[in-house]
């Protein structure tokens, strides 16, 4: 543990106050309220920027809401006339069930949208940034330390360049690049080498998903237009989304499942 965090000891010592988590929950409950106040006594621009703001943390919100939830209608039940006689108050009453009306490719769609998938590695350990970055010094005498070389398995572009080496914060060294991947199609129990096309989440974080680290659970993008795999239109499918099961950086090579 670091010096001076006294604090923190002490709470892992003797653990917080009787009343902090119900302290917590009222404070958390009274968060809307000190935000409408804000807002009703902020005038001119400082009132339309905070407006705007709000504005578009709701509509994420909703979107985020609206893409998790799948819709549901009522439709008439495809039954077969019961034998007997019905009654009268029963003949103009007609039978529904719920039923999901969203097809597969739509719910794929939502599903990649709002980032989640059904993925074999639910859950996977995180990794450390003293872990993915050591520390490179440079300078005439060693002493600037803002540049990082990743130490994991990473994915770069094909038309990919360095930059100059005064402005490249994050050295991606070309012995960790891999361009290909050994991916499994559970169904056909088969495992083929496909083209990698970008990394699309890696679970650590966002930051890492743009570097293109590969980490085991990172989903990846991949070209299986070898396949022969075709949507229900008769379209051939190009890239399809494969989750990482091992560790790149360790094996020497990149390993995931298909998912369909």
């Amino acid at each position: 543990m670091p010096q001076n965090e006294h604090i923190e000891l002490f709470q892992k010592r003797f653990g917080r106050r009787l009343d902090y988590y119900e302290k917590k929950r009222k404070k958390e409950a009274r968060e809307p309220h000190k935000r409408s106040a804000v807002a009703k006594k902020l005038i001119g621009l400082k009132a339309k920027l905070y407006a705007k703001k709000r504005h578009s943390e709701k509509v994420t919100m909703k979107k985020t809401i609206q893409q998790h939830s799948e819709r549901s209608n009522k439709h008439k039940v495809e039954e077969d006339a019961q034998p007997g006689a019905i009654p009268a108050y029963l003949l103009d009453r007609e039978q529904t069930s719920r039923a999901k009306v969203l097809s597969n490719t739509i719910k794929q769609k939502r599903k990649e949208k709002a980032g989640k998938w059904e993925v074999p590695l639910p859950k996977v350990r995180p990794v450390a940034e003293d872990e993915m970055f050591r520390v490179m010094r440079s300078g005439k005498r060693q002493k600037k330390t803002w540049k990082r070389m990743i130490t994991k398995a990473t994915f770069v572009g094909p038309g990919f360049t360095r930059k100059p080496p005064k402005y490249e914060r994050f050295i991606r060294p070309s012995g960790l690049r891999f361009t290909k991947a050994h991916i499994t199609h559970p169904e056909l129990k088969c495992t083929f080498q496909l083209q990698i096309l970008g990394v699309k989440k890696n679970p650590n974080g966002a930051m890492y998903s743009s570097l293109g680290v590969l980490t085991k659970g990172t989903v990846i993008e991949v070209n299986v237009s070898e396949l022969g795999l075709v949507t229900p239109g008769g379209k051939v499918v190009w890239g399809k989304y494969a989750q990482i099961t091992n560790n790149p950086e360790n094996d020497g090579c990149v390993n995931g499942v298909l998912l369909v």
